[in-house]
């Protein structure tokens, strides 16, 4: 297979990709789709190694036709292959017509659509509507995806899983819930936005062997964040550096009761890589917070102006892990939004902000999709319904760079095409999780990266760092067992 790129196209763009190579590098339609089918073989046989049984469920168009073809070559390694026709293969046209009449001069069978999937069969292949689904599933197609999701096999879908819209991953009433997924040509946002991860399972890239030179980059939606960024931007530190030379971390939060927050925020910040790290909390926990973890420097804050002379030695300036909204807070917060040091604001420190207003160039913010939706005066569901441009509209409000966090966190890029995490698992939906990013990020900053830099590289690192803490188990994840990942991910 081939590696995963970067590069996240429009629909409309991996047709015109598709279109180019067959025009203007004379590769045969039918040559994409025999390479297509091939593709998904050798990962179905990877990925399922004991599926001995398969049924392919096919429709019309161009997905049906690698639907006949993967019949055809896995039946041609000693695979029972079955097929089944959701569209009259009479009706078929170009490409997919003649992947149909092979797959049936090769011997293969095409029994219609009766309602019934082969119950014996151990892996189950949806090659029904790929890429080209607008409105909702109904009819065969509807009925289809119910069973194959009752179904005990595994299921492989081509390109995307049927009933998943691919430019914005909405479900179109019901979506095949595929264990595997593999993708051609360019990568589609469904697969990665709303629906599309629960619904993708294991994604493989295709490239067909299509040239470069067929993909217009300046249409590109998103772009991942690569893991590769972690290693060239925090390079292999000196022999004769000292703890000066990465930067000093103030962390500012942990109100009356709440001091889990701000621990874990700097705790995370300090296995980052921060130089230093200092804490401004609550004097009723600042003690406990050192007997905890004597490598940060916790001071007890009874009013804003005791901030001044922690500000004035602080490079970056962590702000709302625990903060509250008390008069405290809102003294602190006054104090900080004056403040013109590179910062990441998050948790309470975002709620101050949307009753204030402001915009600033120095900051960036990590709100979850609740306080997106305090930000911008909306629900937390017209924000998943649509993150790219609830990314950009905070983008717009707040100013700096914007974290949207979830299932897909995405990063706003001042070349305005927005960055997405492709990492991170669900067992990472536990407390403190945001605080520890927001560490990571104020570290990224106080050792030289920009802005923009220090939220891919988090979100990467954190995201990479809760995949590795979750080969126990996702369940029970804690945010203190990511941070014990994050020196490993990133020296790695």
């Amino acid at each position: 297979m081939d590696s995963m790129p970067v590069e996240i196209y429009p629909v409309a763009a991996v047709r015109d990709i598709d279109r180019k190579a067959i025009e203007d590098e004379s590769i045969p339609g039918y040559t994409l789709m025999t390479r297509a089918a091939d593709a998904a073989v050798k990962a179905a046989c990877a990925e399922f190694p004991d599926a001995k049984r398969w049924q392919v469920l096919c429709g019309g168009g161009n997905n049906g036709g690698d639907g006949y073809v993967v019949a055809r070559l896995a039946a041609a390694q000693g695979i029972v292959v079955s097929t089944l026709a959701l569209v009259d293969p009479e009706s078929l046209q170009a490409d997919a017509a003649t992947a149909c009449k092979d797959f049936s001069a090769a011997g293969g069978v095409v029994m219609p659509w009766s309602g019934e999937l082969d119950p014996e069969a151990e892996l189950l292949v949806d090659a029904m509507l790929g890429n080209g689904l607008e409105r909702p599933l109904g009819g065969d197609f509807a009925a289809a995806v119910v069973a194959a999701n009752r179904h005990l096999a595994s299921v492989m879908a081509l390109d995307i899983a049927t009933g998943l819209h691919s430019d914005t991953g909405d479900v179109l009433g019901s979506a095949i819930e595929a264990n595997l997924t593999v993708t051609f040509v360019g990568l589609k946002p469904g697969l990665f936005l709303g629906g599309g991860p629960a619904h993708t399972g294991k994604l493989v890239f295709a490239g067909l062997g299509i040239a470069d030179s067929c993909r217009d980059t300046s249409r590109v939606a998103m772009r991942r964040i690569a893991t590769r960024d972690i290693q060239e931007l925090l390079p292999r530190r000196a022999r004769d550096a000292h703890k000066g030379d990465f930067g000093h971390v103030l962390v500012i939060g942990g109100g009356a009761g709440m001091p889990g927050a701000a621990r874990l925020c700097g705790e995370a910040a300090l296995r980052a890589g921060a130089g230093r790290v200092s804490l401004a909390t609550d004097p009723s926990h600042a003690a406990s917070i050192v007997a905890a973890c004597p490598e940060l420097m916790s001071h007890g804050i009874a009013t804003a102006d005791d901030l001044d002379t922690l500000i004035a030695t602080a490079d970056v300036i962590a702000f709302g892990p625990g903060l509250g909204r008390c008069a405290w807070a809102q003294a602190l917060f006054e104090r900080v939004a004056a403040d013109e040091r590179p910062c990441v604001w998050d948790a309470d420190a975002l709620n101050l902000l949307a009753d204030a207003g402001g915009h600033a160039a120095n900051r960036v913010i990590t709100p979850h999709p609740g306080e997106a939706a305090t930000l911008l005066d909306t629900s937390a569901g017209n924000i998943q319904a649509d993150r790219l441009a609830a990314l950009q509209a905070l983008q717009e409000r707040v100013g700096g760079s914007v974290v949207l966090k979830g299932a897909g966190s995405l990063v706003s890029s001042s070349a305005g095409v927005p960055w997405i995490c492709t990492a991170g698992n669900p067992g990472m939906a536990a407390p403190g999780m945001g605080d520890v990013l927001t560490g990571i990020i104020a570290a990224l900053l106080a050792q030289g990266l920009d802005p923009e830099q220090a939220a891919c590289v988090g979100v990467q690192a954190h995201a990479l760092a809760g995949d590795r803490a979750a080969r126990q188990g996702e369940r029970g994840l804690m945010a203190s067992d990511l941070i014990a990942e994050l020196r490993a991910v990133l020296n790695a």
